[in-house]
């Protein structure tokens, strides 16, 4: 399956797959229909709870067998696992049936309505979905943080680890802080995947650093056109002032979009906004 980079999409199981599906028993098939795979190191979950240190609400997109759904409400969550294998969810629902800390929902996470008190999500979450998912952690307006185990590459991209910035970063910077946090290697994952992953810690900011997101929106989203190559050609057309706007904001005239930090974005639309 090829990878798409541009929207973060990956397959979080082995690449090799046999024409037909020969062999695999119906659990087979739908761990890999669900990109299921599943935590299977102590160490790699102590490194989970103690990235998100929950607290109240956690939602728990793909709990699975609940390793880390069981450790969560330990550290003092009160969790809600969704889960779309109904043998899974049904094992869960079981196992937790007595622990007022646990509720375990059997659907997709992604449809679920966000609670309407503050909460937060952390999971292990398939790569086939890790965009939805995200974004829908950006749209929930009383999230506090998203603690989310990803593939290392799109933990690397959203977080500048190559340099460069992608627009999901850089639109939602103002209320939202991106932390790569610690690697988790293939080994600690049954069935083993073909990548690593690592901790994607996504922390809404106390005070956004905009204060108008319509305008800030606007900036970014023309700067991201491409129009001409560079920042500075993308923004001259819309905006008066690009030149000392750049300057002030430490930005090489001939920058290319994505080699320009979130902080810039911001230092920019502060100084092109009060023209």
């Amino acid at each position: 399956m090829a990878q798409n980079f541009a929207h973060g999409n990956y397959s979080h199981t082995q690449k090799n797959v046999r024409n037909g599906g020969g062999g695999r028993t119906p659990a087979d098939r739908l761990r890999r229909e669900l990109s299921q795979n599943f935590l299977a190191d102590r160490h790699a979950v102590e490194l989970m709870v103690k990235a998100a240190a929950p607290e109240g609400l956690v939602l728990e997109p793909g709990s699975g067998p609940g390793v880390l759904t069981l450790a969560l409400a330990e550290a003092g969550a009160r969790v809600v696992g969704y889960e779309l294998d109904p043998r899974l969810a049904g094992r869960l629902a079981s196992r937790t049936r007595d622990d007022p800390r646990i509720e375990v929902v059997r659907g997709d996470f992604t449809a679920a309505r966000a609670p309407r008190e503050p909460f937060a999500v952390v999971g292990n979450i398939p790569y086939s979905i890790t965009s939805r998912i995200v974004d829908w952690c950006l749209r929930a307006r009383e999230l506090t943080s998203a603690t989310l185990l990803t593939q290392r590459e799109y933990a690397r991209k959203r977080t500048g680890d190559y340099g460069r910035w992608s627009l999901v970063t850089v639109s939602s910077w103002p209320w939202f802080d991106w932390r790569l946090g610690d690697t988790i290697g293939r080994e600690s994952f049954r069935p083993v995947p073909s990548v690593d992953s690592a901790i994607l810690r996504v922390r809404r900011r106390p005070e956004p650093l905009v204060s108008d997101r319509g305008s800030y929106l606007e900036l970014v989203e023309l700067g991201f056109g491409g129009v001409g190559g560079s920042v500075r050609a993308s923004l001259r057309p819309r905006y008066r002032g690009v030149d000392a706007a750049l300057g002030e904001a430490g930005v090489p005239r001939d920058a290319v979009v994505g080699h320009v930090h979130p902080d810039q974005w911001v230092r920019l639309w502060r100084r092109l906004e009060r023209r």
